[in-house]
């Protein structure tokens, strides 16, 4: 048991230890006083650690905290278009969203208006950045060299190398773009055991991929996504249904499929309009919301210290161990903080006290029983755990399907519904409510364990139970 109790509080501390240098920022909040922001006071380090090529200096804030750009978008139809428009609309914006997720943008707003418009907000994005973004939402082409191209058509690029490809069915020119292509796209493994990004065609994209890869054996089908060349891959062989690129990193195969997977748009879009957006909530309603957080934290905190004594102590500093591990996975993964999400965080924080109180009722009750403090702590845990389990149980089911529902699921009768901001209110409660779960059983259990082994303490509790 002693080990047990030793290793989690040392897994616990490290946790910790870790969670302060992740989430202290370099630079001090304005809010703070002048006395601690002071150079010589504010420590040098913090969080501005870097994970692969991804820099995390700053907490991620949605539309409503640091503002963004809206940008309107209008549908652009072909001409003499027979298709169920509704459907395409979908589409579009379904591919849009994939691009803006994979682009790390969280808590975007994609929605429709008036049939054919799609509004677009992005937090934390200039115009110009938005306009770059949406611009590698264009369709993917695939391209032949200019030399044996059989069809007139436009450049793939600034040298004119490579032309759009075309085939032919039913007298009609059809290019050879990513609409064919079906989003199932995978990385898999060649004849010789090295990546390979499978892919297949749909509609009419076998037969075009069939006239068009017959005649280009030997030679390169370039993939381009803009002006950007994504893959050049030599044609081995007649291509129709199903193909694969070889040659590429397991790297670059993996981001292969997510451009081929996410690509590809129905229809062309314009950009009518685009704007920046102010943040919603002021620098100072921002503020004042901290301390009003602060406040509440230090009257929750006040009130297990006076009621609990000793153990109350205890839970403030597991309380304070779980904020700071808690924002630092908000930091690490990157959550993006709106109202909604500052919401639930303040939520997992009483349900954090919550645990603890069940937790110390059930001890004070063995400890009347006239039981030492490390058998009632035992005891006291096992009997407030199927009640902590439970509830906490119940509210990641409701997490669940609060997430679930905010990604676009489609209910019978009652269609689609898309609200990323409730899906980041489920994230945000879900990870808030797994770490209070942990502080509470085991790191506020294993420091109660070593400190009841001091005679001072047992003395403390012996008083005041």
């Amino acid at each position: 048991m002693f080990r047990r109790h030793a290793f989690s509080l040392t897994i616990s501390i490290c946790f910790i230890l870790f969670s302060i240098f992740l989430f202290l920022p370099k630079q001090p909040p304005s809010f703070l006083p002048d006395t601690i922001t002071d150079n010589l006071i504010w420590p040098s380090v913090g969080g501005g650690i870097s994970i692969g090529d991804t820099e995390r200096n700053e907490m991620r804030l949605g539309l409503d905290l640091q503002g963004g750009t809206r940008l309107l978008l209008k549908a652009i139809f072909p001409e003499n278009f027979e298709g169920n428009s509704d459907s395409v609309i979908e589409g579009t914006i379904q591919v849009l969203r994939k691009r803006v997720d994979g682009a790390g943008v969280s808590e975007s707003e994609i929605t429709l208006q008036d049939n054919d418009k799609i509004s677009i907000q992005l937090p934390g994005l200039s115009t110009e950045e938005a306009r770059n973004l949406l611009g590698r939402t264009a369709m993917l082409k695939f391209c032949e060299p200019a030399n044996i191209a059989p069809f007139d058509s436009e450049a793939c690029d600034l040298n004119g190398e490579f032309v759009q490809a075309f085939g032919e069915v039913e007298n009609n020119i059809i290019p050879m773009s990513g609409s064919l292509l079906k989003a199932n796209s995978y990385v898999g493994t060649d004849a010789l055991g090295n990546p390979a990004v499978v892919f297949e065609w749909q509609g009419d994209g076998p037969e075009i991929s069939r006239q068009v890869t017959s005649r280009l054996i030997g030679n390169r089908l370039a993939i381009f996504l803009d002006d950007e060349a994504l893959s050049a891959p030599t044609v081995q062989a007649t291509i129709t249904d199903i193909g694969q690129i070889t040659g590429l990193s397991l790297d670059r195969a993996r981001q292969l499929v997510i451009q081929l997977n996410s690509g590809s748009l129905p229809v062309d879009l314009q950009i009518l309009s685009e704007q920046s957006v102010d943040a919603t909530l002021g620098q100072d309603s921002v503020e004042q919301s901290l301390i009003a957080g602060q406040l509440g934290l230090l009257l929750v905190c006040l009130f297990m210290i006076l009621y609990y004594g000793f153990m109350g102590a205890v839970s403030v500093i597991a309380l304070l161990a779980y904020a700071v591990i808690t924002l630092a996975v908000f930091k690490l993964i990157p959550v993006t903080l709106t109202l909604a999400g500052i919401g639930a965080f303040v939520l997992s924080v009483g349900m954090a006290v919550d645990a603890n109180i069940l937790i110390f009722e059930r001890m004070k009750e063995e400890l009347r029983r006239g039981r030492s403090f490390v058998s009632s702590l035992d005891i006291g845990f096992g009997r407030a755990w199927p009640s902590i389990r439970d509830s906490n149980a119940t509210t990641l089911i409701t997490c669940l399907i609060l997430y679930s529902l905010g990604g676009g699921i489609s209910l019978p009768g009652m269609g689609a519904f898309s609200a990323p901001l409730v899906q980041g209110f489920a994230i945000t409660l879900a990870i808030g409510v797994l770490i209070s779960m942990y502080t509470a059983v085991f790191f506020t259990k294993s420091m109660l364990f070593f400190l009841g082994k001091i005679k001072f303490v047992r003395k403390i509790t012996g008083e005041e139970l």
